[in-house]
């Protein structure tokens, strides 16, 4: 059962949370896909990004001084490389300018969910301490201080930088540390029920899932002591005062 009154600290996730409202950056990214009408079915579309996120997890790719969208352009290149290297695309036939494109389209999402996320961050900044748990590349706070959101976490807690990824309930374990609070008196808000809800009550956290389109379907027996579908539901818990 969810105690507002006890939560005493907060920790975020980053990607699919504040920058997605829920959404798993694999149906992000497959929205512009639809968009700009690249021809590949949505099966053959998820072995790309699955070849793009293995090779940027082996191999430093991704930099420190890398924003955004920078990250997205060299996801976008990764993925629109396999699909022509494989056969699914033509080479002859798509414009070079196409992964600039899928990025350009997925940062402006990603601006546009953080922009409306952030009022309600910027009111739980002021009121909670808030510490940030991410599976990351490494670029985390160059990602935050492209989006202006740096300011609002007093520590940060990034895969690529502690060697320890989600789900993991270690990685959460540092966050409380961070936090400096008993486990019971801190809130952890994450996207991904396996990766975030999961590990943040096994170490005795508060949790809140905020449940869109995942990687794989639900079984329908999942459960969080919330459950919301939009990040401005957070309202709810911990209104704004005007």
């Amino acid at each position: 059962m969810f105690e507002a009154k006890k939560v005493k600290g907060i920790i975020f996730d980053y990607g699919g949370t504040i920058d997605s409202n829920g959404m798993h950056w694999a149906e992000v990214i497959w929205m512009a896909y639809e968009t700009l009408e690249i021809p590949v079915n949505k099966e053959t579309f998820r072995q790309a990004y699955v070849y793009g996120e293995r090779t940027l997890g082996k191999n430093p790719i991704i930099q420190p001084h890398h924003t955004f969208l920078d990250m997205l352009l060299l996801k976008s290149e990764l993925q629109i490389q396999w699909l022509q290297e494989q056969g699914h695309l033509s080479s002859h036939t798509l414009p070079a300018f196409l992964p600039a494109r899928i990025a350009d389209w997925c940062y402006a999402y990603a601006q546009k969910a953080i922009n409306a996320a952030r009022p309600l961050l910027e009111h739980l900044a002021k009121e909670y301490p808030l510490v940030l748990v991410s599976n990351f590349y490494g670029n985390i706070e160059s990602v935050l201080k492209d989006f202006q959101l740096e300011h609002l976490f007093v520590s940060i807690v990034e895969s690529a930088v502690v060697g320890i990824r989600k789900p993991d309930p270690a990685i959460f374990a540092l966050g409380v540390k961070e936090l400096a609070l008993p486990a019971e008196n801190i809130l952890v808000i994450g996207d991904s029920h396996d990766k975030d809800i999961i590990p943040a009550q096994t170490i005795g956290c508060q949790t809140v899932w905020l449940k869109s389109i995942g990687w794989s379907d639900y079984k329908g027996d999942e459960t969080a002591d919330v459950i919301i579908s939009d990040f401005t539901e957070l309202n709810h818990f911990f209104p704004i005062r005007e």
